[in-house]
């Protein structure tokens, strides 16, 4: 990887009611000049300059579909369907959602909407009424396109119910009292087109027909720093935030994140988490149309239909949060596959049991398996390990900052940068950070400080050579009885018992404490009989000191997650109350 910019002036991040054009936004946010040359291309004219270099290659294939395109192909598609939208009377700076899961119309969306220069809205394919509504609004959606649902979840039935209209307006003529801004839903799903949608085949049709002229002078005119995406965070405080993303930003990002992996036209990467996440957009397809990377989505994650798409294609890379390579680890047939193609890919999402990243090094033939850490505030990278670190670098830190990225460690409650080896929350500016929260002035400055740093949250230590771990949350950490205990240590320390599948460590209320610790465990199949509770905290006892030892053990068999594969401790912690009975060590009011 390159070297990090030694010199670095802040950017002053505008509120997005402020900035009218791009040139405001240069003159008001300084735009990074690292040591490495970035990318000044839109996403348009990436895949665009991609067609020419590598024209006929398969950019995309899909194992489950007949949908396989080659850069040129799929280029030539993304222009029919951008000047489809333009048909729809869609213009530059619309803002197009798309709930679906990773099918072929996502991919179509969303360089189509890069093209023709609107803003694409990712919407969480888990959604259901209540969340859907809160999005179409916040972000002022004029364009719906949307699959039938997802895992029994009509996506149907809740827009005729949030929108009563849609039965009684031809498509692309919507007047809705509740969404004033909507005026388009199209339809990519399954069977027959709902009354009032428009079908996705009739974008050909109108893009065909649409003045090719007026598309390419909008297509030409658009620049890589304007707002190419929309992503909404998981709104643990409050309600979810519109992360507003640039060209500029998520390109350079995967160009970041593709060098670290040496990615070259050569590489097939399996892409196995959902496009509407940052992990997906980025550091997959970015990565890949940065490097003329050919592809794989899966569309819902399964251990087996992802390891039988590693073999069939002889793909040589796969991304996927640690409980999905956990998944495959474990899975009864996995010792029936040679994964001898496989040569690196990224384990994100969630903090990384350096256990796990070993044996994905070992048995799924990936040595150059690296990590990279962020939010999607930061495009999301901020730190990456690369395929030149050493195996304890790759699997025991998340690397060192991004090329064009500062990082730094401070103190929580004084903001004073502290030094090696300390612990205290990770912080990071650069050209990867957001330019804010859609139409949310006040968030956007409780998240970046005025020097321009983005805290992120995380606790985290730097060593002397600028590799950085992350130890936990701010507000994961455990404090009991005054003392500080980072979930993810007693996470590592019990990752290495041997009848132990996945652990996560969350507190608990106590009334003599504060807290307790609870570790959340599930067991390698056929172990529940031969291991107890006593048995965790016997191995507890020989490990860590007494105070970190956990009050509570409690055996399961899945862990609530998020679509994106994010373990929800809020959840657990919830659900700890009510199984131990914790009610009234709940109630206690703290300063």
């Amino acid at each position: 990887m390159a070297k990090t910019t030694k010199e670095y002036t802040a950017p002053k991040i505008p509120d997005y009611e402020d900035v009218v054009t791009v040139e405001e936004i240069k003159e008001k946010v300084q735009i990074m000049q690292p040591e490495q040359e970035f990318l000044t291309r839109t996403l348009g004219e990436q895949i665009a300059y991609m067609a020419k270099k590598y024209p006929d290659d398969v950019m995309v294939n899909y194992t489950d579909r007949k949908y396989s395109r080659t850069w040129k192909q799929f280029n030539g598609e993304c222009e029919i369907i951008a000047r489809g939208f333009m048909a729809l009377g869609l213009k530059k700076g619309s803002h197009i959602s798309i709930w679906a899961t990773n099918v072929p119309c996502w991919l179509l969306t969303f360089f189509g909407t890069a093209k023709m220069g609107g803003v694409l809205i990712t919407v969480n394919t888990s959604f259901k009424s209540f969340e859907i509504e809160y999005q179409l609004k916040q972000s002022d959606t004029d364009c719906l396109v949307m699959i039938d649902g997802f895992k029994g979840t009509s996506y149907i039935d809740i827009m005729n119910e949030l929108v009563p209209e849609i039965k009684h307006c031809k498509p692309g003529k919507l007047k809705s009292a509740k969404f004033p801004r909507l005026k388009s839903v199209v339809y990519a799903g399954e069977g027959e087109c709902p009354v009032g949608m428009l079908p996705w085949e009739n974008l050909y049709n109108m893009g065909e027909k649409f003045d090719k002229d007026a598309f390419e002078n909008v297509r030409d005119s658009l620049d890589c720093h304007e707002i190419v995406n929309i992503q909404y965070t998981s709104g643990t405080t409050g309600f979810p935030k519109g992360v507003m993303l640039t060209h500029y930003n998520i390109l350079n990002n995967g160009l970041t994140i593709g060098d670290g992996m040496a990615f070259t036209n050569e590489d097939k990467l399996c892409i196995t988490v959902p496009f509407f996440h940052c992990f997906g957009m980025v550091l997959a397809l970015m990565a890949c149309i940065t490097h003329g990377t050919s592809f794989v989505p899966i569309d819902i994650f399964n251990p087996k239909k992802v390891m039988d798409a590693l073999i069939s294609e002889k793909c040589t890379a796969v991304h996927g949060v640690p409980t999905m390579f956990i998944a495959m680890l474990e899975h009864p047939d996995f010792d029936s596959y040679d994964f001898s193609n496989m040569r690196t890919g990224i384990m994100a999402g969630s903090p990384c049991p350096i256990k796990t990243m070993r044996e994905v090094n070992t048995k799924m033939h990936m040595p150059e398996v690296v990590i990279v850490f962020g939010q999607t505030e930061s495009s999301p990278g901020a730190t990456m390990t690369s395929v030149d670190d050493s195996e304890e670098h790759r699997c025991a830190t998340v690397g060192r900052a991004f090329p064009g990225v500062e990082c730094k460690i401070v103190d929580p409650a004084t903001n004073k940068t502290l030094s090696p080896g300390e612990i205290g929350e990770f912080c990071a500016r650069g050209y990867n950070i957001m330019r804010g929260y859609y139409n949310m002035p006040e968030a956007t400055a409780k998240a970046i400080d005025e020097d321009g740093w983005l805290h992120f949250g995380d606790l985290a230590t730097v060593d002397e050579d600028g590799y950085y771990k992350i130890t936990g949350r701010i507000k994961d950490m455990v404090i009991r009885g005054g003392e500080n205990i980072y979930p993810l240590e007693l996470e590592e320390c019990l990752y290495r018992h041997t009848q132990v599948r996945d652990v996560q460590v969350i507190g608990v209320p106590s009334k003599k404490y504060g807290e307790e610790i609870c570790a959340c465990v599930i067991l390698k199949e056929g172990e529940t009989r031969r291991c107890s509770e006593e048995d965790i905290i016997e191995y507890y006892r020989k490990h860590v000191a007494f105070f970190k030892i956990p009050r509570y053990v409690w055996f399961m068999d899945s862990f609530p997650m998020t679509p994106s594969g994010k373990i929800q401790k809020m959840i657990l912690r919830e659900r700890a109350v009510e199984r131990f009975v914790l009610q009234d060590d709940a109630a206690i009011e703290t300063a």
